[in-house]
């Protein structure tokens, strides 16, 4: 029985995957724990209803007991003078009031809390907190999204849509701000602060918002906010001590820099000290190929990319392929569409169905790994896959990549080429198609590729490298070193 295509391709992409424990890079994993939550606030209200059931029988007592206590103080003696009360007195006194303490102290809480135990363990842990505050902040970075954006939830293509608390903002701040980012500390504190202005209820004040305002913005040099900032803060807290002592600390280093800029005013007014028109700086032109490669590939990512000249679109084309004739194409020919010209990027659509899809996920899932992400330093980090070079595996080189799109995504996702400025899109059902090396062997560095962040919804994707081993008749070496 002869295996389909796609399912060639699953058995080899499936021999390179590995297991992954990042619970804010994989969906899989977190829809996992959807359903821990999901299984936790079921315990959760039955041990509410417990709860309730034990109050309530607390509480007819203890009406039925006020009723009667208020009657009998009434007329004490005429109310013992009857023996039935008199025996009822000695009998609540003695056996009932012992049994409400017993149901009092009962602990209803053994089945929620057992519950919460055995599910802990599978819960994420304060790293998997911080990754998934950091991808937060990559995708505010990479998409230029402000915080106010985010915190309301109005992001293009959302479906379930979600606001974050003074709480959340705050929470990404110190995050940030425990990574010695002001930036990001700055810009979630401010959002904070604006929603408690706004009159947000928060267990988070304005003292400690303003606090960590104050001195994110002082580190990245503007002293004069953070002065402004401080002084807001003594409003609230007057006797807030590092808020006084920053207060003179700004004040001093303000008029410092004052007395600087007089000084250097003065000397260029002196004979001779005259800057000349040459001496001035002029600001220079940065050339499209000097951008650095980071701001490169978040450009390509907001689909800011480069755009082909009206020649260059007009040989781009769509066709029907059957692969020289091969029979299985014939009747049913693959349906292809030029992406880019140079390097030559093709997508297949329709190459794969929803059915094979999941089967594939199903298949994926116990061993899936994630696409690995950029640090904010350099664009050459780990979101880069590597395009030439492959392991010493004994199968030679990469000569091409075929990438399977199982998912359409909401925003973002895209897989891009700084190097020509070339994006391209996930289409669920599509697979994309280049060759990683010239005809000669030697490698087409155009095709160093990365993958967007996701900014709304999921990204599914499985690949094939082909590699040189077994290729020799098919792909005929070229005679020179571009070819």
């Amino acid at each position: 029985m002869e295996l389909p295509f796609w399912c060639l391709l699953l058995l080899s992409c499936l021999q390179s995957l590995s297991a992954h424990n990042d619970f804010f890079t994989s969906t899989g994993q977190m829809t996992d724990l959807l359903y821990t939550e999901k299984d936790l606030v079921t315990s959760l209200k039955d041990y509410i209803r417990a709860e309730e059931n034990k109050l309530e029988r607390v509480k007819r007592w203890a009406e039925k007991l006020d009723s009667l206590s208020a009657a009998a103080t009434q007329d004490p003696e005429g109310f013992l003078g009857h023996p039935v009360n008199a025996f009822k007195l000695m009998k609540r006194l003695n056996t009932e009031w012992g049994d409400l303490e017993s149901l009092v102290l009962s602990d209803t809480t053994d089945g929620f809390i057992s519950n919460l135990t055995i599910q802990r363990q599978y819960f994420p842990t304060d790293e998997d907190q911080t990754g998934a505050a950091k991808a937060l902040l990559r995708l505010q970075d990479t998409y230029r999204l402000d915080a106010n954006t985010i915190s309301t939830g109005d992001l293009p293509g959302v479906k379930h849509k979600s606001l974050m608390t003074v709480d959340d903002c705050y929470e990404l701040g110190k995050i940030a701000y425990s990574d010695v980012d002001y930036y990001h500390t700055e810009l979630w504190m401010a959002q904070a602060l604006k929603q408690l202005d706004q009159g947000e209820e928060s267990t988070i004040d304005k003292v400690t918002v303003l606090d960590y305002l104050s001195y994110s913005i002082y580190q990245q040099g503007e002293i004069e906010r953070a002065l402004e900032y401080t002084k807001r803060l003594l409003e609230l807290d007057p006797e807030h001590q590092r808020a006084k002592g920053n207060l003179k600390y700004f004040e001093f280093q303000l008029e410092k820099q004052k007395n600087a800029a007089e000084d250097v005013s003065h000397k260029q007014k002196e004979p001779g000290k005259k800057e000349t028109a040459e001496k001035r700086k002029k600001p220079k032109k940065v050339s499209n190929h000097l951008i650095p490669e980071r701001k490169k590939y978040e450009m390509l990512c907001r689909g800011e990319g480069n755009r082909m000249t009206p020649r260059r679109w007009s040989r781009l084309f769509c066709r029907y392929h059957d692969n020289n004739h091969n029979p299985m194409y014939v009747l049913a020919p693959a349906k292809q569409q030029d992406e880019w010209d140079r390097p030559y990027i093709v997508r297949y659509l329709d190459i794969i169905s929803d059915k094979e899809i999941e089967r594939v996920k199903q298949l994926a899932k116990p061993r899936v790994s994630n696409s690995q992400y950029c640090s904010h330093d350099s664009v050459r980090d780990s979101h880069y896959i590597s395009s030439l070079v492959s392991p010493f595996l004994g199968t030679g080189n990469r000569i091409a990549t075929w990438l399977f799109y199982m998912s359409d995504v909401a925003a973002g996702g895209a897989t891009v080429f700084p190097d020509v400025g070339a994006a391209v899109w996930p289409q669920k059902g599509t697979a994309v198609f280049w060759y990683n090396l010239f005809a000669s062997g030697e490698g087409d560095y155009s095709t160093r590729h990365a993958a967007c962040p996701v900014l709304v919804g999921n990204k599914w994707v499985s690949n094939k490298w082909i590699h040189e081993r077994g290729q020799e008749w098919r792909r005929p070496c070229g005679l020179s070193e571009s070819e």
